[in-house]
């Protein structure tokens, strides 16, 4: 079958497609037709220099998530599943590729209604966004910051701040990412690659009651310096480079709670599902920026790591 391997840890480039041998289903997994690969920033940091929660030696096929059809199952897997559209994770390998391998307890159908793709791009993102707004407990009428908006999670988390009834700021890179901010119904956006964009949310939105930070580094700072007493700040990403780095003594002092939202699996499992049931209601939609041939596996990286990129990016198995 086609495949994309990682041979060695490196930029972009390292991904090379080629032919892996064909995956079976062991003992309680189900064997899935892929159509789309879920991409993460994630596992361009793994690709770049093996960082991250996946362990795997290399050579390696990559990719966590994946979308597609059960063509069949192993000892112990459930007769009903082959022939049913699902999502699931690989457990962090093998997803770049024709077909995988995948432990079918985890894996999630896709309700009537619901294109495969948009339902690949809510799996991680969906359980993310969904998850963070919860242990956030956003209420109406607070003031909700949320960096990297124009990213994968960024959009998700603006639509369903909004939809909780909170005055809703995005914070993104460029014109375009803006746009797409307002377009999800973000009340106020600002460009926090320009100097003093911190000043301009307080101008805007005054203090802050939650944020939602997906940047780190020295703007996940910037942002928990606007958060007012009994604000709260949860961490999703670290596209800027670094995770932010906040003393809890730091937050105490302000008043400002660092959340760490702590989940069970049946509970991760429940906040993909309600993702995709918002998204088939109409509530909820998954942004998805950039398609790319499972052969150009190593251009979907680089777009990524050149954050041109805006929403979900997928790699079009077939």
């Amino acid at each position: 079958m086609r495949a994309v391997w990682l041979k060695e840890f490196g930029g972009p480039e390292v991904l090379v497609a080629g032919e892996a041998p064909e995956p079976v289903a062991g003992p309680g997994q189900a064997l899935v037709e892929v159509a789309f690969a879920n991409i993460t920033f994630v596992e361009t940091q793994f690709r770049a220099g093996g960082f991250g929660p996946f362990k795997a030696e290399l050579p390696v096929i990559p990719g966590n998530g994946v979308g597609g059809v059960v063509t069949a199952v192993g000892p112990g897997a459930g007769e009903d599943l082959v022939g049913r559209r699902v999502i699931g994770s690989t457990g962090g390998s093998g997803g770049y590729a024709e077909r995988a391998a995948v432990d079918a307890t985890g894996l999630i159908e896709v309700p009537d209604g619901l294109e495969l793709d948009a339902a690949v791009a809510l799996l991680a993102d969906g359980r993310t966004a969904t998850m963070m707004l919860r242990a956030a407990g956003v209420r109406p009428g607070e003031r909700v910051l949320v960096e990297a908006a124009a990213g994968g999670v960024g959009t998700l988390l603006v639509q369903l701040a909004r939809a909780a009834g909170a005055k809703v700021v995005a914070a993104a890179g460029g014109p375009r990412k803006l746009e797409l901010a307002r377009d999800l119904g973000a009340d106020v956006t600002v460009d926090y690659r320009e100097p003093g964009w911190a000043e301009q949310v307080r101008q805007a939105a005054g203090g802050l009651d939650v944020v939602f930070d997906g940047v780190g580094g020295d703007i996940g700072r910037s942002a928990f310096e606007l958060l007012g007493r009994g604000g709260r700040m949860l961490s999703y990403g670290l596209a800027g480079g670094s995770w932010v780095n906040v003393p809890e003594e730091a937050a105490a002092e302000r008043g400002v709670r660092l959340v760490r939202p702590q989940f069970g699996p049946e509970e991760l499992r429940a906040f993909t599902e309600s993702a995709l049931a918002e998204a088939v209601a109409g509530r909820l939609r998954p942004v998805i920026g950039q398609r790319f041939p499972l052969e150009r596996a190593a251009d979907a990286h680089a777009a990524i790591q050149s954050r041109a990129t805006v929403g979900k990016t997928l790699l079009a198995v077939r």
